[in-house]
């Protein structure tokens, strides 16, 4: 799984990207994080306001800080039991 965090770094991103990573880690989920910067980049996904999620190329959250349990529905959702 290929998980992008979009942001800049503002205080907001780095909590989404904090949360994905503890998810990521207590699910056992095989995943690559990337935190992702570059103002083009983050409109080539369509989102103008960040933070912003990416999950294997589709946007699953746009200007929010999910919660962990909602990160862990969204991030489970496809793993075999």
């Amino acid at each position: 799984m290929n998980i992008k965090v979009l942001g800049t770094g503002c205080p907001r991103c780095s909590k989404v990207e904090q949360l994905v990573r503890e998810v990521v880690e207590e699910e056992g989920l095989d995943a690559k994080i990337e935190k992702v910067g570059d103002p083009n980049e983050i409109i080539s996904y369509g989102v103008m306001v960040t933070p912003a999620l990416v999950v294997d190329e589709k946007v699953m959250f746009i200007g929010m800080v999910p919660t962990k349990g909602r990160l862990k529905e969204v991030l489970t959702s496809g793993k075999s039991s």
